[in-house]
Parts: C-alpha cells; sequence; structure tokens
C-alpha cells in the first residue's frame, strides 16, 4: 500500500502513518462471522466424539440435561480480534450443543479458559496438556464437568489410525507431540 508520501510504514496498534489502520477491522468481523459457524459446528462434533467415546461421560451430563455453560476466553492477546464467549446446553443424551445467540444469558456454569498464546495452547491441547481454567456456578453441574475436564482425552492416535493405519498414525501422533513440546 503506498500513498502519496510513499508506501504505508506500521505505528503500532494497527494503525498507519496517515492515521489509518494496517487492517479494516470490519473486514476482520465479517470473516469472523462467516468462520465462526462452521468451526463451532466442528468443535461440537469433536467434542461429542469425545465424549461419546466415554459411557461415564454421557451418563454425568445427562443428569444435567437442559443447562447451560458459557465458556470465556480469559488473557487473550490484545492484538488480536477477540472471540466472544460460546455457550453450549446439554441435550438429555448427555452431549452438547452449541446455542448460537447466547444473548445476555445467564449461564448455569460459567468456564474461563486461559489463553495469553492461542497458539501454544491449541498445540498443548492436541497432545493431551490442558489450559488453566475457571469454573463458576452450579456446584453438583462443576463438578461433573471438571471430572470431564480431568478424565477426557481425545484420542488422536486412535482416531488418525481408523484412518491411515497404526504405524502412520503412531508416526504422525509422535511427530504433532515433537512439535507442541
Amino acid at each position: 500500500m503506498s500513498g502519496i508520501g510513499g508506501p504505508a510504514r506500521c505505528l503500532g496498534r494497527g494503525r498507519v502513518r496517515g492515521g489509518g489502520r494496517a487492517y479494516n477491522p470490519r473486514m476482520l468481523e465479517a470473516i469472523k462471522a462467516l468462520a465462526e459457524r462452521s468451526v463451532m459446528e466442528r468443535v461440537v462434533l469433536l467434542v461429542n466424539h469425545v465424549i461419546s467415546a466415554e459411557p461415564q461421560a454421557m451418563e454425568r451430563l445427562r443428569a444435567h440435561s437442559s443447562r447451560t455453560i458459557r465458556i470465556e476466553l480469559e488473557g487473550w492477546p490484545a492484538l488480536l480480534p477477540a472471540p466472544a464467549p460460546v455457550a453450549f446446553s446439554v441435550t438429555p443424551p448427555g452431549l452438547v450443543e452449541w446455542i448460537e445467540v447466547p444473548g445476555p444469558m445467564t449461564p448455569d456454569l460459567r468456564v474461563g479458559v486461559a489463553m495469553p498464546n492461542p497458539a501454544v495452547a491449541l498445540a498443548r491441547l492436541v497432545v493431551g496438556e490442558r489450559p488453566a481454567i475457571s469454573i463458576d456456578g452450579d456446584a453438583a453441574f462443576a463438578s461433573d464437568v471438571n471430572w470431564l475436564v480431568q478424565n477426557l482425552r481425545w484420542d488422536v492416535q486412535d482416531d488418525l489410525a481408523r484412518l491411515v493405519g497404526d504405524a502412520p498414525a503412531r508416526e504422525i501422533a509422535r511427530f504433532g507431540g515433537a512439535i507442541a513440546k
């Protein structure tokens, strides 16, 4: 991008010489809105896949049918557009569904997830490490959600083995573990 005074230089905080921005905030919001639904649908599928692999997890959630959970990312880097909190409700079979527009709801449970470095957190999550979380709300519901956080693990290697076989899945999982460390 260049103007009358030559090429634009970033002056920090998303600003460039001449008072403009290095990016268009409305465009970022539009992209985020388009991607949000698609991403959340896949997140729900993954979460339900992990929950359904453990019958005890479904049984614990079944007791909280129709209750709501709100997840908020805490400590998000200021340079990145902050994601909105997401909300889920527990279904009668003991799975979760995304509440697309939670609005000003008061959830039964609020879960805060420490996310000061999203890329590192995602890499660690893939290899089974959990970020720091805080849970506020109904004690019994909080206890069962805490049990899920402590005990559920996505067996990536097992899922990969179904697609590519045991040996390649083992190598991919080993490679992924090395990258995350």
